[in-house]
């Protein structure tokens, strides 16, 4: 579909799945050969992130682990910029090599506070990978290690990514239009 509607707006194509499947395999080959011999838990943030962690997850050939907290920060196209941490980590991360997964990097407010909440307990390290990155909304100084596709401050739905918790299941990345 070129166009599809949600709720009161249209929204058109804009990365095809195509394109979603080569960034997401050049993430996981360039994890798969940062961790070679190495075991990593893989800490995925909720709703957004779980049809991009699910692919990333097929493609990764070291030992690894994943677990999921849920945060929500979002109201309709935009952030409320409060974070509400809805379900929390349950994995001991002392020692281990943690990478947080999310669907979208704007603003870096909800990263930050997963990267300082994972930080207090104690990991050997942490890196961050995600699908698609808004450096133009780009609010924070923390390294984004592994992106997938840099993107302009467009607001999108598709892929896991959602317009008031609709729109999550489409296979291709869509931008408003109105």
């Amino acid at each position: 579909m070129r166009k599809i509607k949600i709720l009161d707006k249209e929204f058109q194509i804009s990365i095809p799945y195509a394109t979603i499947k080569r960034s997401i395999d050049q993430v996981a080959t360039q994890i798969n050969e940062d961790y070679e011999h190495r075991e990593i838990l893989f800490i995925a943030i909720l709703n957004g992130s779980f049809m991009f962690a699910a692919d990333l997850l097929k493609r990764i050939t070291v030992l690894n682990q994943i677990s999921f907290v849920k945060i929500a920060s979002y109201s309709g196209e935009s952030s409320t910029g409060i974070i509400q941490q809805l379900i929390g980590l349950k994995e001991d991360v002392k020692g281990r090599n943690v990478i947080i997964v999310d669907d979208i990097i704007e603003s870096g407010l909800t990263l930050e506070n997963i990267v300082n909440e994972v930080k207090t307990l104690n990991p050997a390290s942490i890196k961050v990978a995600t699908l698609l990155f808004k450096p133009q909304a780009y609010q924070r100084n923390l390294k984004i290690d592994y992106f997938g596709i840099e993107i302009t401050n467009d607001f999108i739905v598709g892929f896991g990514l959602d317009y008031n918790g609709f729109g999550r299941n489409y296979e291709d990345i869509y931008t408003v239009i109105k």
